[in-house]
């Protein structure tokens, strides 16, 4: 699996499709399910944000469904920096992200911070 993160309109997705052999996506940034049928799993953050507001832990399906996704390209927001958020559900939406992230980096066998549409692998 692989894994990309950066902050909004990087160009993760444009990265994506251009640097791997890729072909179908699923959005998931409207908060839906992640279908694991596709090459790309795009918008994280929105199924987690989702999450968040059902009391459900991302990370757990994640791990639930492993087997799923282990050939796939995993992108999300990078949602870390910046003031916290007053409002519950935006602090535990954070908080699930960043469980999430650290489960699926250690998973991954490539991860990739994607800046002004350049890659830069961290792992």
């Amino acid at each position: 699996m692989i894994l990309i993160f950066g902050g909004a309109y990087q160009g993760k997705l444009e990265y994506a499709q251009k640097n791997y052999d890729v072909e179908t996506v699923c959005d998931c940034s409207n908060g839906e399910t992640p279908d694991f049928t596709k090459d790309i799993i795009y918008g994280l953050d929105g199924f987690v944000l989702e999450c968040a507001r059902q009391g459900r832990e991302a990370a757990d399906f994640f791990r639930d469904s492993r087997e799923k996704w282990q050939d796939k390209v995993l992108i999300s927001t990078d949602v870390s920096q910046g003031i916290v958020p007053v409002d519950a559900v935006m602090r535990a939406f954070r908080e699930m992200n960043g469980r999430l992230m650290l489960y699926l980096a250690e998973e991954a066998e490539q991860v990739v911070r994607v800046f002004c549409g350049i890659g830069r692998r961290e792992k």
